[in-house]
């Protein structure tokens, strides 16, 4: 698990406002009901983000991140993975999700997120023009893969993603990704990271990459003051990426 109960994401440096946010079912492709979050953007700027939690699925901290991006004036979806699974809507610290995770597919999460793509194209979710996806830890290469069974995406966000995840959509992808990479991840090994991103340049996949020196696994996080700074540059570069991909 990326992030605890007590975690809250960085705030974005544009300030604004979300005109509306709260809890939303969504339909997947194989009917599927499943639990989402929106917000939207009181000033959007057309750009619609889709975003992919960590391994606990949809808890507060990505909530609380769809209305950041929202303030930023981005429209967007916060998704869950595990209605096909999990007995209840719980997320909190003591769900275990570890054996709800190892029963995701691939093809189930890019289904929902296509259902989240889809609703940010509609009326309600803001009539978006361009379509992003963010994710963090099992998140973030989830997001990376999404640009393999939705092609019109405009770009695809990824911190702290497991390349190993990820490699074998390489020959497939087609979106402009960005790889965020903590410098010193227990979990992903800088070297791993590193040479992900050589394997998506050898495959000819437009892709950006930062690493963050010395920063741990999850330093996206409010509660780090000591990464403050990486987090400020963490959002100038993930609002930039939309600002130049967005139609």
């Amino acid at each position: 698990m990326c992030y605890s109960d007590d975690a809250r994401p960085p705030l974005p440096p544009i300030s604004g406002a979300a005109a509306d946010h709260g809890e939303l079912k969504l339909t997947s492709a194989d009917g599927t009901k499943f639990m989402a979050y929106f917000a939207r953007a009181e000033k959007p700027t057309g750009a619609g983000m889709v975003v992919l939690p960590d391994v606990r699925g949809l808890h507060t901290f990505f909530k609380d991140l769809a209305q950041r991006f929202a303030e930023a004036g981005i429209d967007s979806v916060a998704i869950d993975y595990f209605a096909r699974t999990a007995e209840t809507d719980d997320r909190s610290d003591a769900f275990e999700y570890m054996p709800h995770v190892t029963q995701t597919t691939d093809e189930n999460i890019a289904a929902d997120a296509g259902a989240a793509m889809k609703y940010l194209r509609s009326q309600d979710g803001g009539a978006v023009k361009s379509l992003f996806t963010v994710g963090f830890c099992f998140g973030g290469s989830s997001s990376w893969n999404q640009s393999a069974p939705h092609p019109d995406l405009n770009g695809c966000i990824g911190f702290y993603g497991r390349p190993m995840r990820s490699e074998r959509f390489v020959p497939k992808l087609k979106a402009p990704l960005l790889v965020m990479i903590a410098g010193a991840d227990a979990a992903t090994p800088l070297e791993q990271s590193e040479e992900f991103v050589r394997k998506l340049e050898a495959a000819g996949v437009p892709v950006e990459s930062h690493v963050y020196k010395d920063a741990p696994h999850s330093f996206f996080d409010r509660g780090f003051a000591q990464w403050k700074d990486a987090c400020d540059d963490a959002w100038r570069r993930m609002l930039d990426f939309v600002k130049r991909h967005g139609s």
